[in-house]
């Protein structure tokens, strides 16, 4: 799809400096540009590519002033970071923009669906589900039984729903996600063998969450494992049973929460940070990537290590870490000078 620099000018509120009728069909990096392409410049150090990039219109920050001259047209605009953004988000909502139910799919006949459905060829849902408006269900997605999906979410291809998951409005789920799967419940024998807990519990996706591929999110024992809203989970995480993740939380790949955690709002974590069960981390906590937790964590700490501790203790432990040969042959010298 071609768009003009004056229609893209529109979109932004933005002044041109060039061609307006200049059209442009993809996105680059600035010192990729090619003909056609529309790309930014917002950090400085960037500043030499927009003289020599052959995108055919690059967003720039109102202020900026070229000192030599610029053969590409010039998209002004107060902040040209947000803009870009606002522009990419434009673009993904013009690419998700299907509707429409292809065939072979399956939906049962007891589905209630609101306007603008798109269910892509091979996807199913069972009965008793019901969609918002705007949903759209992509390929070799499976929605089971008794699900709730509300306005402008989107499932992507290969994403699990597990029966009686309940999902807000805003919500993306990526590529190969599980939601709403048994926890990892078991209670051990005498002879060492173990038998199955029934997880009869449900999954709850506020609005406006996030997640990322392959990531899954198990269904509680009881009661509910919550995602709250705003919370944005990366690929590949473990969420176990009856876990809170809270609002604006962000979690980076690789991350596991085993089962009955509780993590508060505006939370940081980083990637391959692995919590164990039944804590609680507080509101604003920052969390290193490869920290493991085994103690419940208070508001706005920043914790490193396994086991985590203090991030500024952590940094101050490395300095003597790194010394610590020498530190320990000049203890041995002395031992051997005593003798």
């Amino acid at each position: 799809m071609k768009f003009t620099v004056q229609q893209i000018a529109d979109i932004l509120e933005g002044t041109i400096e060039g061609d307006s009728e200049m059209q442009v069909s993809k996105l680059s990096k600035i010192e990729e540009g090619e003909v056609g392409s529309i790309s930014f410049l917002s950090n400085s150090k960037y500043t030499p590519y927009i003289y020599t990039t052959n995108a055919s219109a690059v967003i720039v920050n109102a202020d900026f002033v070229p000192d030599q001259d610029v053969t590409t047209t010039l998209i002004k605009v107060e902040d040209s970071y947000s803009a870009f953004t606002k522009l990419l988000e434009y673009y993904q909502m013009i690419k998700l923009n299907k509707n429409g139910i292809e065939q072979p799919s399956y939906m049962h006949e007891s589905v209630v669906n609101g306007d603008g459905l798109y269910l892509a060829a091979f996807a199913y849902v069972s009965q008793n589900v019901k969609l918002g408006e705007n949903v759209k269900i992509f390929s070799q997605v499976h929605i089971s039984d008794n699900v709730t999906i509300g306005d402008n979410c989107v499932i992507h291809s290969g994403a699990k729903i597990m029966s009686d998951t309940i999902i807000g409005n805003n919500v993306t789920i990526h590529a190969g996600a599980v939601v709403g799967a048994d926890g990892f419940g078991f209670s051990p024998n005498s002879d060492g063998t173990y038998n199955k807990i029934p997880q009869t519990g449900i999954v709850i996706i506020e609005d406006n969450v996030d997640i990322g591929a392959l990531t899954t999110i198990d269904r509680a024992t009881l009661g509910a494992t919550i995602i709250k809203k705003g919370a944005k989970l990366d690929n590949q995480i473990q969420i176990g049973h009856n876990v809170e993740i809270g609002e604006n939380t962000v979690i980076a790949a690789q991350t596991g929460v085993a089962g009955s955690s509780k993590v508060g709002k505006n939370c940081r974590i980083g990637g391959q940070v692995g919590i164990s069960g039944h804590l609680t981390i507080g509101d604003n906590v920052g969390i290193q990537a490869q920290s493991g937790v085994g103690r419940n964590i208070k508001d706005n700490m920043v914790i490193q290590g396994s086991p985590a501790f203090d991030y500024g203790d952590w940094n101050g432990s490395c300095v003597y870490f790194k010394t610590f040969k020498k530190i320990y042959s000049r203890i041995a010298d002395r031992e051997k000078k005593n003798l």
